[in-house]
């Protein structure tokens, strides 16, 4: 695990370079998703946008961050609970294996955005106790189960939704960086949390670009599970 966290930590940083990230990006820029994932994930997105605007903003991303940890936390559990019927097939349990070591690392890492980024709007005071703090928490709720089912039952569907998800996150940061870089750039960050995690970074900046990067990893990381799985 520990050499897992290294290598993300090291992809993470090299995908600040836009050639090394357009390269990175590009065979799964344009994956076609079913269905199932289709009209679960403009549910999604559409209730968000609703909920915080169109425009990305740091009270959207601390919304956004809560929810982004669900899925990964459903797949373990699934995992473990799907290890319950087939220890017996040793193939079968490393695959499950391989998933829940994929979804502890990453939840890790979406924990550690949610944490940074409420810290940041703590200081800025920008979030509302019902908007940004309890309306997620419910949906969280909510969104666990209905992650753990979907991936008992289609698996094929609770990965595709994932990577909409985090594709939508992925442009999100993006532009909130386009937008406003100047600013960010002259904002430090000191956080305990990043030095626990292992990661550092001096500006905002800094640490948007390489959130960016992590839901980029953790998308095209969605749909390699599934090839890796049904190949």
């Amino acid at each position: 695990m520990q050499d897992d966290h290294h290598e993300h930590e090291a992809l993470a940083h090299e995908l600040n370079d836009p050639e090394l990230r357009a390269a990175y990006a590009a065979p799964y820029d344009h994956y076609k998703t079913g269905i199932i994932a289709n009209i679960l994930g403009w549910l999604l997105v559409t209730s968000g946008t609703l909920m915080y605007g169109r425009k990305p903003s740091y009270g959207k991303f601390k919304a956004i961050e809560v929810i982004a940890r669900i899925p990964y936390q459903s797949w373990e559990v699934a995992s473990y609970t799907l290890l319950t019927a087939f220890y017996g097939n040793e193939k079968k349990a490393i695959d499950l294996t391989k998933t829940g070591m994929f979804s502890r690392m990453a939840q890790d890492n979406e924990t550690m955005h949610v944490v940074v980024i409420t810290k940041i709007c703590k200081e800025r005071k920008c979030v509302g106790p019902i908007r940004h703090m309890l309306i997620p928490l419910i949906f969280a709720f909510f969104y666990f189960w209905t992650i753990y089912l979907l991936y008992m039952l289609h698996r094929k569907s609770a990965l595709e939704l994932n990577y909409l998800f985090e594709n939508h996150a992925f442009h999100q940061y993006q532009q909130f960086l386009d937008e406003n870089e100047a600013a960010l750039k002259e904002r430090m960050c000191m956080s305990d949390f990043l030095t626990l995690y292992g990661r550092h970074v001096r500006s905002e900046y800094e640490l948007f670009e390489t959130i960016r990067n992590d839901e980029l990893i953790h998308r095209n990381r969605s749909i390699r599970e599934l090839e890796a799985r049904t190949c």
